[in-house]
C-alpha cells in the first residue's frame, strides 16, 4: 500500500454497531468505478461488527482499524483522515442512508476545481426524505444557524457527505469525537475562506429501531460548536 500511487480519493467509513448493514455498504463502496482507497474504523462495536472487520481477507485499497474503545464518531473520521492518502476525502455513514453511487457526481464536482462539496438531501428533485419530521426540522434548524452565524449560503450543513481536498482538511487542526465534527468541519472550513459547492443527493433515513445514534440533544451540541468556531479556532 505504502508504495502504490495514491488514489484520488479516500473514503472514511466509521462504524460502530452496523453488523446488518457493514458488509453490504463496504460492497457498495468498493464498486464504485472511481480510483480510491477505502479506510473502515470500527469504533470498539459490540454487535459482531467488529468480528465481522477482522474476519475480511487482506485487501487492495482496504484497511480496516479497530479502535481499542469507543472514542466516538468524530475521533474515528478524524483518524481515517489522518491517514489519507487520496487528493480529496469523504466520509461514508455505514448504515445505509446514503448511496454511494452519488460520491462520482460530488467528485466529478471537486475534478472541476472546488475545494470542498457537500452532499444536500434537501432538493426535491434527489433527496427520498422521511422519516422523523423532528430530524428534518432539526436539520433545517441548524442549517439556517449555520447560515447567520457564517453568513453562508448552505441547505444541509450536516450532511455526512463532506468531501474535502485532502491538503486542505489535513491542515486544518479537527477537534471533535463525536457527531459534532459534522459542524467543526464546515465552520473552519469558512473560517479558512474555503468555498463550499453543494450537490443534490438521495437519502433514505431510518429511525431509532433501525439504529439511528443521533439525539436531540446533539443539536444543542451543533449549535453550540458552531458559534465556538465562529471565534476560536
Amino acid at each position: 500500500m505504502s508504495g502504490s500511487p495514491p488514489p484520488e480519493l479516500t473514503i472514511v467509513v466509521p462504524a460502530y454497531n452496523e453488523r446488518e448493514t457493514i458488509r453490504e455498504i463496504l460492497a457498495r463502496v468498493r464498486e464504485l468505478p472511481i480510483s480510491k482507497e477505502v479506510i473502515v474504523i470500527d469504533n470498539c462495536s459490540t454487535d459482531g461488527t467488529r468480528e465481522i472487520l477482522q474476519g475480511l481477507p487482506p485487501t487492495e485499497g482496504l484497511t480496516v482499524v479497530l479502535q481499542p474503545s469507543n472514542y466516538g464518531k468524530g475521533t474515528s473520521v478524524r483518524t481515517g483522515f489522518e491517514r489519507a492518502r487520496g487528493e480529496f476525502v469523504v466520509c461514508q455513514d455505514a448504515d445505509l442512508e446514503y448511496d454511494p453511487q452519488d460520491i462520482p457526481r460530488l467528485l466529478e464536482v471537486a475534478r472541476g476545481g472546488a475545494d470542498a462539496v457537500f452532499g444536500t438531501r434537501l432538493s426535491d428533485q434527489h433527496s427520498r426524505e422521511g422519516g422523523n419530521r423532528f430530524f428534518s426540522a432539526g436539520r433545517r434548524w441548524v442549517t439556517t444557524w449555520f447560515n447567520l452565524v457564517f453568513a453562508a449560503r448552505l441547505t444541509d450543513v450536516s450532511t455526512c457527505y463532506k468531501m474535502v481536498r485532502r491538503a486542505i482538511i489535513q491542515g486544518i487542526p479537527l477537534k471533535g469525537s463525536g457527531f459534532e465534527l459534522d459542524f467543526e468541519i464546515p465552520a473552519k472550513l469558512r473560517r479558512a475562506g474555503v468555498d463550499i459547492v453543494e450537490v443534490p443527493v438521495s437519502y433514505a433515513p431510518r429511525g431509532f429501531e433501525q439504529g439511528k445514534k443521533i439525539r436531540w440533544r446533539d443539536g444543542f451540541k451543533a449549535a453550540w460548536t458552531i458559534l465556538k468556531y465562529r471565534f476560536t479556532r
